[in-house]
């Protein structure tokens, strides 16, 4: 295995909270930034990462036949359509949940990290037998969650469980944050969240209906320098993992309305 190689798991507690979409996003980012990146979906029992690439239709071999020595990895690689540092390993077909074994999961990312800078790991959501197998081929984590208390609680055991075995840095993606809602004390807020699960915030995404529309259509925010909210704070994650320091942003500074448009103009207008 590379030593040079960022083996970075993307996980959570709570299933819904925008973990696949998050690995998705920061994979484009961190190939549109020049970094050769490997996606590995180990969600094996509910597989949604080609769709979010938009690459379901190219998939000939999984991670299944790779493991089965039934293929070479290099022909189950899905190369993205549009870029090129960006590649895709898919799941393995649901039965591969009873017999994959942690060793199976370090074997595949031994191999990947011979080739790509980064290696992310879509997690299954959740504290199970796919989380043991994904977190036992990892070095570093994100921990994806939304401001909300179920989910809060939820990432809070899978970060007791990342400590137990080892893994650091273990960073937190704080996700569909909506600044009216913290406002009006509706929802949680960042300070909030963070001194319940005592992490470092590798960032913030905010609430964004672009990002359904993304994820219908299989292009993910990222692709081709789009600038809605969310795929800037994705961009904004990215530039962060690869050690540029980029400010948080402040939700309470946030706004949807034209009125809060109109108001940060005024406030950056140089007169």
């Amino acid at each position: 295995m590379s030593s040079h190689t960022r083996i970075i798991l993307v996980c959570s507690g709570k299933g819904g909270v925008g973990k696949t979409t998050l690995t998705a996003n920061l994979g484009i980012a961190l190939a549109s930034q020049g970094a050769k990146t490997a996606v590995l979906d180990a969600d094996f029992g509910l597989r949604n990462l080609d769709l979010l690439l938009g690459l379901e239709n190219r998939i000939v071999y999984t991670a299944q036949e790779v493991l089965e020595e039934s293929c070479r990895l290099d022909q189950a690689l899905v190369r993205h359509k549009q870029e090129s540092n960006l590649s895709l390993l898919p799941a393995g077909n649901p039965r591969m949940l009873d017999w994959l074994k942690p060793d199976d999961m370090q074997r595949i990312v031994a191999m990947l990290s011979e080739q790509f800078a980064y290696v992310l790991i879509d997690c299954p959501a959740g504290v199970e037998d796919g989380f043991k197998n994904a977190v036992s081929a990892t070095k570093e984590a994100i921990v994806v969650t939304n401001p909300e208390v179920s989910a809060v609680r939820d990432a809070d055991r899978v970060i007791g469980l990342l400590n137990t075995h080892g893994v650091k840095p273990v960073q937190l993606v704080l996700n569909r944050v909506r600044p009216k809602m913290i406002a009006s004390q509706d929802m949680l807020s960042v300070e909030d969240v963070t001194d319940i699960l005592a992490l470092p915030l590798l960032g913030l995404v905010l609430e964004d209906e672009q990002v359904i529309v993304s994820t219908n259509r299989g292009e993910p925010l990222t692709l081709n320098g789009q600038s809605s909210p969310a795929a800037r704070c994705y961009t904004n994650i990215a530039r962060r993992i690869q050690g540029e320091d980029i400010p948080l942003i402040d939700p309470s500074k946030e706004g949807s309305g034209m009125r809060d448009k109109f108001r940060r103009l005024m406030q950056t207008k140089i007169f």
